[in-house]
């Protein structure tokens, strides 16, 4: 069994191990999330000579949530001390096109490096560990390629190739249950208090602004979910699949939100909760988007 730990594995960020990748490689757009516009390659102008963001501490206030929601996954410290040997960009500006580049690239591997680990550890796939297993092996072995080979990698088609052992894992772990399927459904500000989603396909959902309050997601299938502002407060989210800390940093949620045991309740939610969404039941809203 290959190590399943994400913190062996390299997938918990190490900001103090990278040079700002995130905040020179990918670009944005001036918006409810950033305050300005900025290209892809050119560095932020709040990222300081050490790499470091002058204001970090007060990203929200000043305009720039959506850099409090963005989460490498490590993939910034293996780019910067593995791929390119600990060499910034500053140092060796010649390397700086192919850093940025390389970058995204790791950021896919490291995201299916986590769906593969938390599926090793899903009691009901154990039919297909061994596959899993090996998938994460050779996950882990081209995120150690050169850069050249990164560069050139096809990283689309092996997500595709992982995504039908993903897939199948999701069928295992709800099986019997009857959540429904709401694969790639739009719920953008569905009322969805107190729903019963336990078990629930709702891979690639668009879920912007839903009302989950005290919504049961236990065991659903949130992968590639879009929770934008989606209210999650006291809703359950224990034992859910394959969400990431991205997609909860994105979302709202309060002290009685439940999440995964791998998964941290976000600094900027409140430490109270909110007031109880009352007994679960499936809304209108959800049976007229199946």
């Amino acid at each position: 069994m290959p190590r399943t730990n994400p913190r062996e594995l390299g997938l918990l960020a190490d900001c103090e191990s990278c040079f700002g990748l995130c905040c020179v490689a990918l670009p944005f757009s001036a918006s409810a999330d950033f305050a300005a516009d900025k290209d892809a390659g050119q560095p932020c102008r709040n990222l300081r000579d050490d790499f470091r963001c002058a204001i970090h501490a007060e990203l929200r206030p000043r305009g720039f949530p959506g850099c409090t929601v963005f989460d490498c996954l490590g993939a910034g410290q293996k780019v910067s001390q593995i791929t390119f040997e600990g060499r910034s960009w500053r140092e060796a500006p010649g390397s700086a096109r192919q850093m940025y580049a390389v970058f995204p690239v790791m950021r896919q591997l490291h995201e299916l490096l986590w769906y593969l680990t938390e599926a090793l550890e899903i009691e009901a796939a154990r039919p297909i560990r061994p596959a899993l297993a090996d998938a994460l092996d050779r996950t882990e072995r081209l995120t150690r390629e050169s850069a050249d080979a990164l560069e050139k990698l096809d990283v689309a088609a092996w997500r595709a190739e992982v995504n039908e052992l993903l897939l199948r894992t999701s069928e295992l772990a709800r099986a019997g249950l009857r959540g429904g399927e709401r694969r790639g459904a739009d719920l953008i500000g569905a009322r969805l208090r107190g729903a019963d989603l336990r078990g629930a396909n709702l891979r690639g959902a668009y879920l912007i602004g839903a009302d989950l309050r005290g919504a049961d997601l236990r065991q659903a299938d949130l992968i590639g979910a879009d929770l934008r502002g989606a209210d999650l407060s006291g809703a359950d989210l224990t034992g859910s699949i394959f969400l990431t800390q991205p997609q909860v940093n994105a979302a709202k949620g309060d002290r009685a939100t439940r999440l995964p045991a791998a998964l941290t309740r976000p600094a900027h939610w409140p430490d109270t909760a909110a007031r109880p969404a009352g007994p679960r039941r499936r809304s209108s809203a959800g049976r007229n988007r199946r």
